[in-house]
């Protein structure tokens, strides 16, 4: 099984904390954009023999565009590739995009799955990150959402924002559990270089929540959607059960996916590759039927370190013996197992390497610390 990514570069307006690839002048290419696009998936259609499990809709803003034009994307992918008939159909929108006419039309097309971009429920939390939609949209949107038949809705929250305390951050989390959705991604904020919040950090005008209230608001977090019977299945994800993203699942058992679009990433277990994230270039290469992408073959320690950092954000875990395949497990390696295991960071269960609750919280610094450095070297 396989999945297709579509990045769709276009947003109404650039959010103060967002370092992804898009514009928000693009009104004059659009069209253009939207055919190299196309023309992409069919240059590059024998990359995958596998089944067609997911098709996910990101950006940007992939609900700025009509159901005429993505399903230009979803028959252009059935008439290239073999289809599950269970077909995970995913849609990144913003609540502003959301009406009772355009969540119709999105279900007329397939789309059977909504990554909503809520970010907050509160207004001054909305405007401070330069959000389009108000937090009364976000309620209505998901309610017009359900009426129009998708079931399968999952939000996207932040927290640690600057001056949100635990209080503030349990209201959020209270709204989100009343919703009655079945997934929530929730993102710590990261201030990320070449952002509006990195120069407001920088000139010492906001002074980001510190890693400990951070790490509470995490805390919090697990607590409470456990409670309703969430199941943490990814540091940054809770879903109940049958309701797991299958397309970003994909992501983390180390599944082949193609990325289409300015800046998209692709991986088929060997190597992976990257479209250019420059729109103009990328659509003149196109039109001249040459791929603006770059690649590169994937090395044993590549395997090795990007096997363990996706396993260890998971429930599933990494498993030692998999590792051990690839590059025959150090002493030492080993020897920070064990440490793990007993300072109960993590478990092992049928010899895949699991974080606890307790571990996830510093998921991060656990990877990077098991990480090898070198490739081996053989006689």
């Amino acid at each position: 099984m396989a999945g297709i990514y579509i990045h769709i570069p276009f947003c109404k307006q650039k959010c103060s904390y967002c370092d992804f690839h898009f514009s928000t002048t693009f009104s004059s290419y659009r069209q253009n954009m939207l055919e190299c696009m196309l023309l992409e998936i069919d240059l590059r259609k024998n990359e995958i023999q596998e089944e067609i499990e997911t098709i996910y809709f990101g950006g940007g803003t992939p609900s700025l565009l009509n159901a005429e034009e993505l399903n230009q994307f979803i028959q252009q992918i059935e008439k290239l590739h073999s289809v599950s008939k269970n077909v995970e159909v995913t849609l990144e929108a913003n609540p502003d995009d959301i009406t009772k006419e355009s969540v119709s039309s999105w279900v007329k097309i397939g789309i059977n799955r909504l990554s909503i971009g809520i970010q907050s429920f509160d207004d001054e939390d909305l405007r401070w990150m330069n959000r389009a939609h108000s937090s009364s949209e976000s309620l209505l949107a998901v309610e017009l959402a359900k009426e129009q038949g998708i079931n399968n809705i999952s939000i996207d929250l932040i927290y640690g924002l600057p001056n949100m305390d635990l209080k503030r951050w349990e209201k959020q989390i209270d709204f989100a559990i009343q919703l009655d959705v079945k997934h929530i991604s929730a993102y710590c904020l990261t201030v990320e270089e070449k952002t509006v919040l990195h120069k407001l950090v920088k000139r010492k005008k906001i002074h980001p929540v510190n890693n400990e209230m951070q790490s509470l608001h995490f805390e919090l977090l697990q607590e409470k959607l456990n409670k309703k019977k969430f199941i943490h299945y990814e540091v940054s994800n809770f879903g109940k059960e049958n309701f797991f993203s299958k397309h970003n699942s994909s992501y983390w058992k180390g599944k082949s996916y193609q990325g289409i679009g300015p800046s998209a990433h692709s991986y088929n277990s060997t190597s992976r590759s990257w479209n250019v994230s420059n729109n103009n270039i990328y659509m003149q290469s196109l039109r001249k039927n040459i791929l603006a992408l770059d690649s590169e073959l994937l090395s044993l320690k590549d395997l090795f370190n990007e096997t363990l950092l996706i396993g260890l954000r998971t429930m599933w875990g990494v498993s030692l013996s998999k590792l051990d395949a690839l590059i025959k497990l150090s002493n030492e390696f080993h020897f920070k197992v064990n440490q793990l295991l007993a300072e109960k960071n993590a478990k092992l269960v049928d010899n895949n390497l699991i974080l606890t609750p307790k571990g996830l919280h510093c998921a991060d610094a656990i990877t990077m610390d098991l990480f090898i450095t070198e490739d081996p070297k053989f006689d």
